[in-house]
């Protein structure tokens, strides 16, 4: 039976979850991400793991493994099941990297697997490593071996990297979750890096907001007012000139094929239209506020903002406001100043303030899923599911359309500039 009909034959499992955890390199980048699924989040660790796993390449078939990764290399988890019956050949070897969990004997019959699959041209991980007898045939054909910071010490660290030393494999440090841990990490020789540590930086308290970046904070908040105040935004706009040059940009493409001149810049926002300019203000304040090195941080940030602004009409929440909180969530960590000196100079509504400061309120309920959901942290996202009374199945959605829909956003940031028009603004 080939791998397709295999797959096929399993039995139906319910609706799948996925989380992505982001893998960067030494400069911050992020270089792929790694595919988190469950069977939903009650029976997450329970089940056949085989049949999860043919489940789990069922959808990514489906789904598209590139649109799950951005594009960039995709970490998936495989059993032995997977591993020998050749199943994962139905994924694309020039994008995934299989993870031999550290479960899996590696007797003849996997190895002599893994060699065909490296032959083929995948990349292959060795998931939460440790020395251990016949190991050495897989680090001899690996392209990274994945460490667990949590556990394990800087002695067992040094007896593995001379184990490996001289494979050609890349050492990647795994629940790597803050900023200290990744210097011991770089420090170790790792090069590759996955955890949270990009998002909690070490915070200098008297920092302060600079100038220009405020004016994206003020113009987020300004966007969540209803109706909106024209005359505010077309204030600040005219304060930021990174900003003005953006919506010239997105108006001068609307004006392909006529011949219109803008006279202003309320003139190029009644052109452009006010849900457009949101999202080029969306796009714009995360990539002004996370700077240039900083992809993981934008991309987690426009993720969130898109997640709640869905979730947000189903539990009775501002859709609008959703979507600036999830915006800022990430400022703290995009800015180096603590999330407490930046909503006390915005004029959020007393909820809103405490949501970003961690509180449980509803403001801030879509917040704390979309982090359990980012950390794969199944149980908790079930106690927090429950009293909003979403489905599984529309939360699963919510969260995979608000990734491609971050992945989409940036990609078409990320096009060379339109010229500006002809006739400054006045």
């Amino acid at each position: 039976m080939n791998a397709v009909a295999t797959i096929r034959s399993s039995p139906p499992l319910p609706q799948r979850f996925v989380a992505r955890q982001p893998i960067l390199n030494v400069r911050r980048d992020v270089v792929g991400y790694e595919l988190l699924f469950r069977a939903g989040w009650e029976n997450c660790f329970s089940g056949d793991s085989d049949a999860a796993t043919r489940e789990i390449l069922d959808n990514c078939l489906h789904t598209g493994i590139d649109s799950l990764a951005g594009g960039l290399l995709a970490f998936v988890n495989c059993t032995r099941d997977a591993l020998v019956g050749r199943l994962v050949t139905l994924l694309p070897p020039a994008t995934t990297v299989l993870e031999i969990l550290e479960t899996i004997e590696p007797d003849a019959e996997v190895v002599e697997a893994c060699r065909e699959l490296h032959a083929m041209g995948y990349r292959l991980a060795l998931d939460d490593f440790v020395m251990l007898p016949g190991m050495q045939p897989l680090i001899e054909i690996a392209s990274y071996i994945k460490v667990d910071f949590r556990a394990s010490d800087a002695a067992e660290r040094r007896q593995i990297l001379l184990g490996v030393r001289g494979s050609g494999a890349a050492l990647l440090a795994e629940k790597v979750e803050d900023e200290a841990e990744f210097q011991v990490a770089l420090a170790e020789g790792y090069q590759y890096f996955q955890g949270y540590f990009f998002c909690r930086p070490a915070i200098v308290a008297n920092h302060s907001i600079p100038a220009n970046r405020m004016n994206y904070l003020r113009l987020m908040v300004e966007l969540t007012r209803r109706p909106l105040n024209l005359r505010e935004v077309v204030e600040i706009v005219r304060q930021e000139q990174s900003l003005l040059y953006r919506l010239l940009c997105l108006a001068n493409s609307a004006l392909w094929g006529r011949s219109n001149t803008i006279a202003s810049i309320r003139e190029a926002f009644m052109l452009v239209g006010e849900d457009r300019f949101r999202i080029l203000v969306a796009v714009a304040a995360s990539c002004v506020l996370g700077g240039e090195n900083d992809p993981a941080l934008i991309s987690l940030s426009l993720q969130r903002a898109r997640f709640c602004e869905l979730l947000a009409p189903r539990i009775g929440e501002n859709p609008t406001e959703q979507f600036m909180l999830g915006l800022l969530s990430l400022v703290d960590s995009m800015l180096n100043v603590p999330m407490a000196n930046i909503v006390n100079t915005l004029p959020l509504r007393a909820e809103a303030r405490a949501a970003l400061l961690g509180a449980d309120n509803p403001a801030g309920a879509p917040l704390r899923l979309i982090r359990c959901l980012e950390l794969g942290a199944w149980p908790n996202c079930t106690a927090l599911s429950k009293p909003l009374r979403v489905s599984e199945e529309d939360l699963a959605q919510i969260y995979m359309e608000a990734v491609q829909w971050a992945g989409e956003s940036l990609t078409s940031s990320r096009q060379p500039s339109l010229p500006a028009p002809e006739t400054s603004p006045r």
